[in-house]
């Protein structure tokens, strides 16, 4: 089998789980893990035979992902603004959303001035990660309630040789006891898909992505919105600024949650796809 025939190959065996675009974009993601080589680079050694490890791990990759397993989880990688991180089913595949939300913050941080940045539900780090990697003078704490996400994120804090302070903390709890500063930004992608969206969604996120990362009650959508803005209310510093990742549906109900919690110059902010994906608020004491 050869670096060409391998590509065909996957690419052939994919097209009945994802459309054909995805399926080429799965089986090239696959053919550079194993062989180490970039595009130009397979394309200029598509004749290049592999070796019998090569081939049974392709095997292998391909029985992860008949069974819906997302390629993230399967080569242990996602990208996320610029930078690799390692990802499992303990942490939620970093989305293009989220780099969205990423930049927004950039755009309007200070970074003449040294300020604080907390990120709630850290999950892969990637946000905090990515923010300190784009703001250098800021201090950036990340939390969550979850030990094996917070160990994820702190090796890929470390292979990106950045700087954050992670602590384990339930943001649903009244008292999180945690030695921290006031924060000039908070942010947060939390759970908010209700329950019963759940037999609309695709297998490979039902199967596979953390549960607890994902879903909120049914009876209860803004559960963390409501926890965070409160959170924020006594952690924000003068006319700090609170950040979310919103569901498109709920965007007005948590515009008006935290109106009526005191935050003002609230903003909704649409991504690529034209859906309300952001909401960025101020907190004027």
């Amino acid at each position: 089998m050869t670096i060409n025939s391998a590509y065909q190959y996957l690419k052939n065996n994919l097209t009945d789980i994802y459309d054909e675009r995805e399926s080429a974009n799965i089986a090239e993601l696959i053919i550079e893990k194993i062989s180490g080589l970039k595009r130009t680079e397979r394309i200029l050694n598509k004749q290049q035979p592999l070796k019998i490890e090569q081939i049974n791990t392709i095997e292998n990759y391909l029985q992860e992902l008949i069974n819906h397993k997302p390629v993230q989880y399967v080569l242990n990688e996602a990208w996320f603004a610029g930078m690799k991180f390692f990802v499992d089913e303990h942490v939620l595949i970093p989305r293009p959303e989220t780099e969205e939300l990423v930049e927004w913050i950039v755009q309007n941080a200070f970074t003449n001035l040294r300020f604080a940045i907390l990120d709630i539900g850290t999950g892969s780090g990637c946000i905090a990660i990515a923010l300190k990697n784009k703001i250098k003078n800021a201090d950036v704490f990340a939390i969550d309630i979850s030990e094996p996400a917070l160990k994820i994120a702190a090796s890929n804090a470390q292979e990106s040789n950045t700087d954050i302070n992670f602590a384990k903390a339930n943001i649903l709890q009244n008292q999180i006891k945690i030695n921290m500063p006031l924060f000039d930004v908070i942010v947060s992608n939390p759970p908010y898909i209700t329950k019963k969206e759940s037999a609309e969604m695709h297998t490979n996120v039902i199967a596979y992505e953390p549960y607890v990362a994902l879903f909120v009650p049914d009876e209860n959508p803004l559960l963390f919105y409501n926890a965070i803005s409160d959170f924020a209310l006594s952690h924000l510093k003068e006319k700090g600024n609170l950040y979310f990742e919103i569901h498109e549906n709920f965007a007005n109900d948590i515009v008006n949650l935290m109106q009526q919690k005191g935050f003002q110059s609230i903003e909704i902010k649409k991504d690529l796809q034209q859906k309300n994906r952001m909401v960025k608020a101020v907190l004027n004491k």
